[in-house]
């Protein structure tokens, strides 16, 4: 059963890999921060997955892991609310 778990993790850190390069392409092109901001997340993701997946862990369930996630999920949060954010025109 741990080889199940050991694959499936190795191939959520390929998807969010896959993402992160997917999001770096399109920041390359519009130079637009709120994609880095997701590449960085997707990356940071991947990382965690992996170690996971490649490393003696018992579980999820220690401080690193959710300080991980916690940081990709608050990189995205803050690329959406600043990209949402009201804009000071020049008058």
């Amino acid at each position: 059963m741990k080889d199940l778990s050991s694959v499936m993790l190795g191939a959520a850190a390929m998807a969010s890999l896959v993402a992160a390069l997917f999001f770096l392409r399109f920041w390359r092109q519009s130079r637009d921060s709120l994609f880095l901001c997701f590449s960085i997340a997707f990356a940071i993701d991947a990382v965690t997955r992996l170690m996971l997946g490649l490393g003696h862990v018992s579980d999820e369930e220690q401080p690193f892991f959710y300080l991980a996630r916690l940081a990709s999920f608050g990189i995205i949060i803050l690329a959406i609310v600043q990209k949402n954010w009201p804009r000071k025109r020049d008058s």
